[in-house]
């Protein structure tokens, strides 16, 4: 079965860092490209980075140079380094893949910026 599951959400303080695990069952090569989005309440689900099978990445503007997504192929896992976090980038925040003419989603990790 194709899953994908996220960790590492959690409180943080503005302008501290965190780090979103998700680990891609059955392999990472599963997927030909993954990615993460986040939904802030009341607001809709927006894009944040990917990562395609050669290794490129992209951002949004609204995370550049302050995010990295980076993969583990042995472990199965990408990640979402965050650093400098704003309190606008509280957010819900899901990891996705393609998976042939699907988009496989994970249940979400919720990720709060706040003093």
């Amino acid at each position: 079965q194709v899953r994908l599951v996220e960790s590492g959400g959690g409180l943080v303080q503005p302008a501290g860092s965190l780090t979103l695990s998700c680990a891609a069952s059955p392999s990472i090569f599963s997927f030909k490209s993954m990615g993460w989005y986040r939904q802030a309440p009341g607001k809709e689900r927006e894009w944040v980075a990917k990562i395609i099978a050669n290794g490129a990445t992209e951002y949004a503007d609204s995370v550049k140079g302050r995010f990295t997504i980076s993969r583990d192929i042995r472990k199965n896992a990408m990640y979402l380094r965050m650093n400098s976090l704003l309190s606008e980038d509280t957010a819900v925040y899901y990891c996705a893949g393609g998976f042939g003419s699907q988009v496989v989603w994970g249940q979400g990790t919720q990720v709060t910026v706040s003093s």
